[in-house]
């Protein structure tokens, strides 16, 4: 966990890591894998987001599989990637959409771990597919249907 924002409303690590780690149970990964999240600012995600995906444009999480890793001991969790947000695109689109900024920072944390694990929404089965799992992880924390609310 790395928070190097300067913006208030980021949650308590615990509840990133509780965000995450539900995910990955609910994708099959409980207690398997590791993954980094990194709550940064504007500059960083865009520049970020540039370089990565050229996309000259702040966004509100992105995420950096770390792809297969060839001997690891046996047993050892598997690092799975990075997930990378930022505190002030997910404060302002709470607010522009009328959501707590707690039930946003659960969206993006889950989402941004969904795809970690190859989940997509490049095509309208794949989002519907990552979209209702979100829902049901979301849920699970007591947090509306991001996608109806």
């Amino acid at each position: 966990m790395q928070v190097v924002s300067r913006d208030r409303g980021v949650p308590a690590d615990r509840v990133i890591r509780g965000w995450v780690e539900a995910a990955a149970a609910r994708a099959g990964h409980a207690g398997a894998v590791e993954i980094a999240v990194r709550v940064v600012d504007r500059d960083e995600i865009r520049a970020l987001n540039r370089r990565y995906r050229q996309q000259d444009k702040v966004t509100n999480v992105l995420s950096f599989p770390a792809g297969p890793i060839d001997g690891l001991p046996a047993g050892s969790r598997r690092p799975l990637g990075d997930v990378v947000v930022c505190a002030g695109v997910v404060a302002e689109e709470a607010k522009a959409q009328g959501k707590r900024l707690e039930d946003h920072w659960a969206h993006m944390l889950v989402h941004g771990t969904l795809h970690l694990m190859g989940f997509d929404h490049e095509n309208d089965t794949d989002a519907a597919e990552m979209e209702a799992l979100e829902v049901v992880i979301l849920a699970s924390g007591n947090v509306m249907d991001p996608y109806t609310a």
